[in-house]
């Protein structure tokens, strides 16, 4: 039992704060009152709900370092796990080592690993095991498509698509919380939307959602996202927008556009962004589909033949290849962030100068390196962050010798700079935003809210210092200014560090009732 003294009480639903003290029992919040008492001191601290982060890549991150301190120290306390079409379950021996190395990038490969895990729900076993935070998850489309068409570039034979049907629902009722899709990521690129229709009228069905990254961010974004919700409306799924940023230097202050598609979306939809300008991905990501058809073997394969080399120069310098969202690559915007090879490590943090350095770099690095893009507009992302159907997510990743500093710095950076140094949200709306709205989202019962009965996720900090300090150069700085982090009811973070306690388990979709998720 604990109880947090006095604290400033923003409970997550947008309202004024107000003070009073807020008993802990068993996991659960039991008493919100005048309490008195011993206790956790939060006199000028704001007690919350616990973050949520609505688009993660802690797949691989959270099973090695399960204390997982780059997200408590910002006071994260559940993860959307699964994302952009591209995971770990469902897998097959023939999948699984392919996977391993297409998003190597994002998450590492490490040697002597235990992948023993085949299906969702082994996976979801294996993060009850022992993590410092709670975990949704996303049935991922493009692994699911691998295990069935493999990595080629057509549509389904009627007999496939049932077959993904049934894989995904087996993912659903194992408990992931709906489907993801990476739609500039081979093999989900390949699918067309009568495959994604089908594909989301079996995610409805459970109550699920379709976080899709889309088919451009960049040229055609606009209508990327009109085809996202046309899938939502002939398929009856909710739909929720990963990192819908409008980047690009053709989307420079069009963020007006995308609000009022939604807006006029007549769909259940959301979506998620992150406070920082420039995007992260994998330097493979940007080849044109063609090139990437047939999986990361056939790829470097491909790589090795000047013909190919010179197909692949025409599309990202005249065409605009798919894989970097239509437009023309602009090199002086791609910085290496990180390198599978350690004999390469003297190149993270440079420019990619042209597209033969950067062919070369893939075929040296065997498709392992991630990089920074530096795309963004500072007017969308204020734009985007005030929309009611906001929430927050990270997209960072944990790998890598420079990382993007949104994988340590994302919340702290919304509560810091935007609220407290820019006032482009009140405290409270950006509360919300972290938790009450991203939890009605997951369909999570009695949590992303302060009341009794719900569940003891909480945070506790000063929103007078609250800020990031993870950098582009430094990106793995803890935040400041979080005191106390709550999980289940256990400290994970106690007066600023991290206990070592793994209170954390995987929410499955059971564990989710089915109220509206309308914001």
């Amino acid at each position: 039992m604990v109880v947090f003294r006095d604290a400033t009480v923003i409970d997550g639903t947008g309202a004024p704060g107000y003070r009073a003290d807020v008993r802990v029992t068993s996991g659960l919040i039991t008493q919100i009152g005048a309490i008195g008492g011993d206790g956790i001191d939060a006199s000028g601290l704001v007690l919350a709900p616990g973050f949520i982060d609505m688009h993660a890549h802690s797949d691989l991150r959270l099973l090695l370092e399960p204390s997982h301190v780059a997200k408590i120290s910002q006071g994260v306390t559940c993860e959307v796990l699964g994302q952009d079409g591209l995971s770990y379950a469902p897998v097959d021996d023939v999948t699984l080592p392919q996977l391993r190395q297409q998003i190597a990038g994002w998450n590492g490969d490490p040697d002597g690993f235990d992948w023993s895990w085949r299906s969702v729900g082994e996976y979801l076993d294996r993060l009850d095991e022992g993590i410092a935070v709670n975990a949704c998850y996303l049935v991922p489309h493009g692994s699911v498509r691998a295990l069935v068409t493999g990595w080629e570039n057509r549509p389904p034979t009627t007999s496939e698509l049932d077959r993904m049907r049934a894989i995904l629902a087996r993912g659903l009722e194992e408990g992931a919380v709906g489907m993801s899709s990476g739609l500039t990521y081979v093999p989900g690129m390949y699918a067309d939307t009568a495959e994604l229709v089908a594909l989301c009228q079996v995610v409805a069905s459970y109550h699920g959602f379709h976080a899709p990254h889309q088919r451009s961010y960049g040229k055609g974004a606009l209508e990327g996202y009109a085809e996202m919700i046309e899938i939502s409306r002939q398929s009856g799924c909710a739909l929720h927008l990963a990192h819908a940023t409008m980047n690009f230097g053709v989307n420079q202050g069009r963020a007006g556009e995308l609000l009022d598609l939604i807006d006029r979306a007549g769909v259940d939809v959301t979506l998620d962004t992150y406070p920082y300008l420039p995007g992260s991905t994998t330097l493979a990501a940007l080849l044109p589909s063609w090139a990437a058809e047939g999986g990361p073997a056939a790829t470097l394969d491909r790589l090795a033949d000047p013909g190919v080399r010179d197909r692949i120069r025409h599309a990202m310098e005249v065409e605009g290849s798919d894989g970097c969202h239509g437009v023309v690559t602009d090199w002086e915007t791609i910085q290496i962030a990180g390198v599978r090879d350690p004999e390469l490590a003297h190149l993270v943090g440079t420019r990619v100068p042209d597209t033969d350095a950067f062919l070369d770099l893939l075929v040296r690095d065997r498709l392992g390196t991630t990089i920074l893009q530096h795309v963004g507009h500072e007017e969308n992302v204020r734009a985007i962050m005030r929309h009611p159907a906001h929430t927050v997510g990270s997209d960072g990743l944990l790998v890598g010798d420079r990382p993007h500093p949104r994988a340590w710095g994302t919340f702290p950076r919304y509560l810091g700079h935007y609220v407290r140094e820019l006032g482009v949200l009140s405290l409270e709306e950006c509360v919300a935003h972290m938790t009450g709205r991203p939890a009605r989202r997951l369909r999570l019962t009695q949590r992303g809210q302060i009341h009794v009965g719900y569940h003891a996720d909480l945070v506790v900090f000063d929103p007078a210092k609250i800020t990031d300090t993870a950098t582009f150069d430094e990106p793995r700085r803890a935040a400041k200014g979080i005191a106390h982090v709550y999980v289940n009811g256990v400290a994970v973070l106690a007066d600023g560090r991290p206990t070592g306690a793994l209170p954390g388990r995987a929410l499955r979709r059971g564990d989710r009732g089915t109220e509206s998720t309308t914001s």
